[in-house]
């Protein structure tokens, strides 16, 4: 070789020697692309299963506060009428709430409430039913085995002459009391119960009272769009409304009466021994009522309301029994989540006027 091919050969050889190498590049093998593809799977089914869980929670939670607010809804709405149980405005005469000579018929029209029937009502306030059969003229029908009935009757907290007042243009009965103790002849009336004749005077003995519409509400169990539902039907002008659903998914009712049959002295009430204003024993009313005696002294109530979800809840049995009071509500066994809810109520009126100073 040549000294010129030499030469150029090995510029030749330098030149390859000096290039830079290239590194091929390459794709994931099918191996690889199916581990990656199955931890994928992996982590979408845990997010999936994570978001479900999530959900299904969020459900349940929005389903028991519902749930929770129904029950303390329906127990405030009843608590707050009962408290106002026997509340006749300012009246005050010791006679007018002598007892009742007779259970006064809650389903009477008003037009036929004559002198006995009113001082009965005054005496009596609260009424209770193991269910509505004998209720007639009050629209309570299809009432829940599982539901009493249970009616209360009072004054309106306000009177009739505000704008303001509900039920200020009523036209059923009102109650108007005597504040004049002045005159002679002795002093009116203590009260007046009336659609359209209201003659007694205030303080002055001069100005004519304020009047007060007499409030009669009856509340009970029924389905509503099927579902069970707290009841309640009102006296407006004279007449029993219809039903108006109240609560949905109030599933019973219970009312247990606090009868004050004790006096101070331990004997049983009488005329001449009357009661404390404490409530000795508590009674549920049967299918016909609570006797004249038992109305005549009831001073307290207590109140159960089991309320169910409106919703099922998907895997669940319910298997749980559930006591309101005296009464066993036994396992329903549906999907269904419940919860009891109770509260005393002491009926202010009728027990104040029996305490002794």
């Amino acid at each position: 070789m040549t000294h010129k091919n030499q030469i150029l050969h090995s510029s030749k050889t330098s030149l390859v020697r000096s290039a830079p190498k290239v590194k091929l590049q390459a794709g994931f093998s099918l191996i690889e692309l199916m581990v990656a593809i199955t931890i994928g799977l992996i982590m979408m089914v845990a997010l999936g299963t994570l978001l479900l869980n999530i959900t299904r929670s969020n459900s349940e939670m929005a389903k028991t506060n519902l749930q929770i607010e129904n029950g303390r809804f329906a127990m405030q709405i009843l608590q707050n009428d009962a408290v106002h149980a026997g509340f006749w405005g300012r009246l005050s005469d010791a006679t007018a709430f002598n007892a009742a000579l007779a259970i006064p018929n809650p389903c009477l029209a008003s037009a036929s409430w004559d002198a006995a029937y009113k001082q009965n009502l005054l005496a009596i306030p609260v009424q209770g039913f193991a269910n509505g059969s004998t209720l007639t003229g009050c629209n309570v029908s299809n009432v829940l085995t599982t539901s009493d009935v249970l009616v209360i009757s009072h004054a309106n907290t306000c009177t009739a002459a505000p704008t303001g007042c509900d039920g200020g243009t009523d036209t059923g009965p009102h109650i108007q009391t005597s504040a004049c103790q002045a005159g002679s002849p002795p002093p009116e009336a203590s009260y007046v119960i009336s659609t359209s004749t209201f003659p007694l005077k205030d303080k002055n003995c001069t100005a004519i009272a304020p009047k007060r519409k007499i409030i009669t509400n009856i509340y009970y169990l029924a389905n509503n769009n099927s579902l069970p539902t707290l009841m309640r039907i009102s006296l407006v002008n004279g007449s029993y409304s219809q039903p108006q659903p109240l609560i949905e998914g109030i599933e019973a009712f219970k009312v247990e009466y606090g009868i004050d049959s004790l006096g101070t002295n331990g004997l049983p009430v009488s005329t001449a021994n009357p009661g404390d204003g404490s409530p000795d024993t508590y009674v549920s009313c049967p299918n016909a009522g609570c006797s004249l005696d038992q109305l005549n002294n009831v001073v307290a109530l207590k109140l159960y309301v089991l309320a169910r979800n409106l919703e099922a809840t998907i895997g669940y049995k319910d298997t749980k029994s559930y006591q309101l009071g005296t009464t066993n509500i036994p396992a329903i066994k549906d999907a269904f989540k419940r919860h009891v809810f109770s509260t005393s109520v002491r009926l202010v009126n009728p027990s104040s006027r029996r305490e002794i100073p």
